[in-house]
């Protein structure tokens, strides 16, 4: 599934939320769904059970810290919030690592790329609130 394809089923109650506004919150929301499927895929294998389970709280915190902060207004608050965001996309990252075994090259290097992307995304937005 592209990105696109994924907004466009993404429910109209959804993209009406202020924070939607935020192609980082976007790609955060695109990146569980994505990883949802692969859990699927994990499970099957006893080793890979643990990680899924590590793998779908971590991606899942990013969006909901996003929405958290976003919440919050500006200010410390939300960046706080941000940051914490930008933690669970690295560990999300890192237990991609860990499933490397138990997934085709291609999405290792799709996900690994993708929450690259959404922690760059996190990191622009912040440097942006921290220099008004």
């Amino acid at each position: 599934m592209t990105y696109e394809e994924w907004e466009a089923g993404v429910h109209e109650r959804v993209k009406r939320e202020p924070v939607w506004q935020f192609l980082g919150y976007r790609k955060a929301l695109f990146f569980y769904d994505l990883v949802w499927q692969d859990c699927e895929r994990l499970m099957r294998d006893r080793r890979g059970r643990a990680v899924a389970e590590q793998l779908i709280r971590s991606a899942g915190s990013i969006s909901a810290n996003i929405e958290e902060g976003h919440g919050r207004g500006y200010g410390k608050q939300r960046n706080w919030f941000f940051t914490v965001s930008i933690g669970s996309a690295r560990e999300s990252k890192g237990w991609y690592w860990r499933a490397r075994r138990l997934l085709p090259p291609e999405v290792l290097n799709h996900r690994l790329a993708l929450a690259d992307e959404v922690i760059a995304l996190l990191v622009s937005e912040l440097t942006r609130q921290r220099s008004r």
